[in-house]
């Protein structure tokens, strides 16, 4: 159990009401995540409060009239949910430093040069993103955030976002070994075991991972494969 100083206050404002209850910062978001988490682990007091600073604990009748029971576990999953929760410093950095990442990581997988369709280096990203200064939020999600940061770095890069369809045949000494490495890096939209043992398909991904796709299968199958691009959209 998180003890009371090292907690945070997660809040609930329903029913011109306040509740509030004392917990463990990462805990409770994985609680907020739908993770299996004890709450013995979460809360730092099995108490609800309508102040948790004063220690005014919130009433058994209002608990029931608005969250429909008293259990306290069961209220302090709703509040951590519904509610807003204080977040440490430490943890809003980490959390802004992930998605930060994901962000560049995206934009490396799935975008390219438009001239050379080529993927932009993953440090290239990271410093075309600094001088734009584009400010990572830790609360928005990825998907939302990619957009804006796709915007702020054409002026920088030329960059555009890509699917590649490429065919792929590998002979029967490597195919069976190489197989789980290709469904990795893409999705297979068409595939053959032939009589002679070899394997014929064609894979759809993301443009910027064509050079490591090659490269990776290229390893496993010491050369002995052949890809083609056969669509780019």
């Amino acid at each position: 159990m998180v003890t009371v100083e090292e907690a945070v206050i997660a809040r609930l404002k329903t029913h011109g009401q306040n509740f509030e209850i004392l917990v463990d910062c990462n805990n409770a978001i994985s609680i907020r995540q739908n993770k299996n988490v004890d709450m013995k682990d979460v809360l730092a007091a099995m108490k609800i409060f309508t102040d948790a600073k004063k220690g005014l604990e919130a009433s058994e009748s209002a608990m029931k009239q608005i969250f429909k029971t008293t259990d306290p576990e069961e209220v302090a999953k709703q509040i951590i949910k519904k509610g807003d929760m204080q977040l440490t410093s430490e943890y809003r950095n980490t959390l802004r430093e992930n998605k930060r990442k994901q962000i560049i990581n995206l934009i490396h997988r799935n975008g390219v040069d438009p001239t050379t369709h080529a993927p932009h280096p993953i440090n290239r990203i990271e410093n075309a993103l600094e001088e734009a200064k584009f400010h990572v939020d830790e609360f928005t999600s990825v998907e939302e955030q990619l957009q804006e940061a796709l915007k702020k770095l054409k002026p920088i890069i030329p960059i555009r976002f890509e699917v590649k369809e490429i065919a792929v045949k590998i002979g029967p000494e490597y195919a069976a070994k190489a197989y789980s490495t290709i469904k990795n890096y893409g999705k297979i939209l068409r595939e053959e075991w032939q009589n002679n043992g070899y394997w014929v398909g064609v894979v759809e991904m993301p443009g910027g991972l064509e050079s490591e796709f090659y490269e990776k299968i290229n390893s496993i199958c010491h050369g002995e494969v052949e890809a083609t691009v056969l669509k780019t959209k």
